[in-house]
């Protein structure tokens, strides 16, 4: 593997520039920014912060907001610690399974990148990141004896699980000049969405200074106004000079520690040495190649060993995107934070029982709570930020709000 960081790209560098199957297609979305991911998914801890808060010149929530969308910050490194409660109970081996499955891709290779990934939905975990504009990111996942890496280059995305020595590779999309100008006008639809929202569903105010990972950061808060939400606050600190995102923490209307907590420990603005993006998989390791049939079609694999005469790469069309609004089948009620996602799955008769199901039946249905209303009668299934329901005639009514928030849709859809 490739050094992780340049030279000079070691320490805090406060005064730089900016500069429903396991065998359904692999689907995942390499991020533009290693920030993004960071902030889209999952935020970022109480990183270490230094005692006493900096003497920064006052700021609006709107200048601030303002700052974060026109951040130019293209080159970045450091670690990032990651700590996630959802209250979800400790399933064992049977979680790792659970999440692999869920992927879609974990039974082919260890080191696919999904299920992998899904791994930050629980527990904590220490990531080093870097990026050098929107063609070359990576990112490292700190296991106790092993890494898992996540590199993309170019058109090439590779993932790498060293306690397995397995390989994983996809093509990353080119979707040329369109594509780019996506990328730029994103931080600041997100700032005018954000700021035309405050007089409505949300109140949005500066509160205060911190020190992050070294680096002087406004706090920013994000209070959900609307009554049905189960989330409580979103605090951001945002780097004084770059505006870059340092730290996002969400706490849960109920109380108690943060949902999702992450954050920079350390970080550097310095352009990372090139060859952190190389990646050329070690001898003897299983590559798993992504092929344009399991992508499209959700055929297999192909796999080889690397340095094997039957290595041939074969891209497809790239790695799809994440969920995204208007997926298939799929609609919402309400607004803002109060917002429900409403599907149908087509399977009658919810949860299997324990005769219906055998042990996993019964162990899934003690794990969410019987309702009724107007609907018939369903099922809610409950973390610490959402909540799903699941009715007897197949339907699922989920988001960030109340367990009777979702009886009244489901009765209200009825």
């Amino acid at each position: 593997m490739a050094p992780y960081e340049s030279d000079d790209a070691r320490g805090t560098a406060p005064d730089e520039e900016p500069r429903s199957g396991r065998r359904k297609a692999a689907r995942y979305a390499v991020p533009v920014a290693v920030v993004g991911v960071a902030a889209a998914t999952i935020g970022l801890v109480p990183a270490l912060a230094d005692s006493g808060d900096p003497d920064l010149p006052k700021i609006s929530a709107q200048q601030l907001i303002e700052k974060i969308a026109k951040s130019d910050t293209q080159q970045l490194s450091g670690t990032v610690k990651v700590d996630t409660d959802l209250g979800l109970p400790d399933l064992g081996g049977l979680q790792e399974g659970l999440l692999s499955g869920a992927a879609g891709d974990g039974d082919h290779s260890s080191a696919a990148p999904k299920g992998k990934l899904l791994e930050l939905l629980s527990g904590t975990h220490t990531l080093r990141v870097a990026a050098d504009g929107p063609d070359r990111q990576k990112l490292s996942l700190l296991e106790r004896g092993a890494e898992y890496s996540l590199i993309h280059n170019g058109k090439d995305v590779w993932g790498y699980d060293s306690k397995s020595n397995e390989v994983y590779h996809g093509t990353a999309d080119d979707a040329g000049e369109d594509r780019h100008a996506e990328r730029e006008a994103l931080p600041k639809d997100f700032a005018d969405d954000l700021l035309k929202s405050v007089d409505d569903t949300t109140a949005v105010t500066v509160d205060g200074t911190a020190h992050v990972a070294g680096r002087d950061a406004y706090k920013l808060q994000i209070k959900p106004k609307q009554p049905d939400t189960t989330v409580g606050a979103i605090n951001i600190a945002v780097d004084a000079k770059t505006g870059v995102p340092l730290k996002y923490t969400l706490t849960p209307k109920s109380g108690g520690a943060a949902v999702f907590d992450v954050g920079f420990t350390q970080v550097s603005f310095a352009k990372p040495a090139a060859s952190t993006f190389d990646f050329a998989p070690p001898k003897g390791a299983k590559v798993t190649e992504e092929t344009e049939g399991r992508k499209d079609r959700g055929g297999d694999m192909g796999e080889h060993e690397s340095g094997s005469p039957q290595h041939t790469p074969r891209p497809g069309d790239g790695p799809g995107g994440m969920f995204t609004d208007g997926a298939k089948g799929v609609h919402v009620l309400g607004k803002g934070w109060d917002s429900i996602a409403v599907f149908d799955t087509g399977a009658k008769g919810g949860m299997p029982s324990g005769d219906q199901g055998g042990d996993i039946g019964g162990f899934l249905g003690s794990l969410g709570d019987p309702v009724s209303g107007d609907f018939g009668k369903g099922t809610v299934f409950s973390t610490r930020l959402v909540n799903a329901l699941i009715t007897d005639d197949g339907k699922v009514y989920a988001g960030a709000v109340t367990k009777q928030a979702l009886v009244k849709a489901a009765d209200e859809g009825k």
